[in-house]
């Protein structure tokens, strides 16, 4: 089983580029970065945190040039969104975002993408998608980007998505340029399990169906009914803990055996630290990637 980190990626906190040089040699396979443009002061309490949202959340650095100064002082670390919210960009400015990304890293980008939480952020920026449409949204916008990442002269037309015959270059190394849908609901998990090439759960959120196990044999049935082969879509299961008093390292060595493929380690807050607090972070997690 794999391992990776997601940053929280504050200007306060560890630089990109040093991160990545420490979980590359430290034995992680990949880095995880967040997005969000910005969190409106103004804006109804969430299901997620109710009326207060974390200060890291407030502070995140932009994910592709922080990716990309990660590439830059690695050569085999997987880099990753975690997740973008795709419908916050133009369409074409991101297909061309990441394919050169994936270009200038040697084919190292793995785009995790989602549809956010917050109704106002996608307000600010998309006021012709509303919120209860973004599932909906988000898939056609995947297959938008996926037509300009694979037609030499590409061409779109959708309902919230449209653009003329192009060419859209440069492509991504990567044919497929690997997709993964970051959510644990059921609206999203059979997006996941109809289009994406991963799927990208947080432990937690799959109490909603008994537990991780039983939220994965959710996930794979769709995927069955899909017509989809459950193992070619493979599993990265964002660990906060959920099964509480249990030691993280215990708990993550036991998503093995649930047939996840990466375990993308959390910092312990989201609260805004600095790279010590990063640091022995990591130091926790060290018999894992021996």
């Amino acid at each position: 089983m794999r391992l990776g980190y997601f940053s929280l990626n504050t200007a306060q906190g560890i630089r990109p580029d040093v991160l990545a040089a420490e979980l590359e040699h430290r034995g992680f396979d990949s880095i995880w970065i967040p997005e969000h443009s910005h969190i409106p002061v103004v804006r109804e309490p969430t299901p997620v945190f109710g009326p207060d949202i974390p200060d890291g959340y407030k502070h995140l650095m932009d994910p592709f040039v922080s990716l990309a100064v990660a590439g830059a002082a690695t050569s085999t670390l997987l880099l990753g969104t975690g997740v973008s919210m795709v419908l916050e960009h133009d369409v074409l400015d991101l297909a061309c975002r990441v394919a050169t990304l994936d270009v200038l890293t040697g084919g190292r980008v793995r785009f995790g993408v989602g549809v956010g939480w917050l109704p106002e952020e996608l307000h600010n920026h998309r006021p012709d998608v509303a919120f209860r449409s973004r599932y909906s949204a988000t898939a056609e916008r995947l297959r938008a980007l996926r037509t300009a990442w694979t037609e030499d002269e590409a061409e779109f037309a959708g309902r919230w998505d449209r653009y003329d015959r192009s060419w859209v270059f440069p492509k991504p190394i990567q044919r497929p340029l690997p997709v993964a849908f970051g959510s644990s609901g059921l609206v999203g998990m059979r997006i996941a399990a109809e289009l994406a090439d991963e799927w990208h759960p947080i432990d937690v959120a799959l109490g909603q169906f008994g537990g991780i196990a039983e939220g994965i044999e959710v996930f794979r049935r769709l995927v069955t009914d899909a017509g989809r082969d459950p193992e070619s879509v493979p599993i990265t299961m964002y660990a906060w803990g959920w099964e509480p008093g249990q030691p993280a390292v215990d708990a993550i060595a036991r998503y093995e055996d649930y047939g996840v493929a990466r375990v993308v380690v959390c910092p312990s807050t989201m609260e805004r630290h600095n790279a010590d607090v990063t640091m022995r972070r990591l130091d926790e997690f060290a018999s894992l990637t021996a």
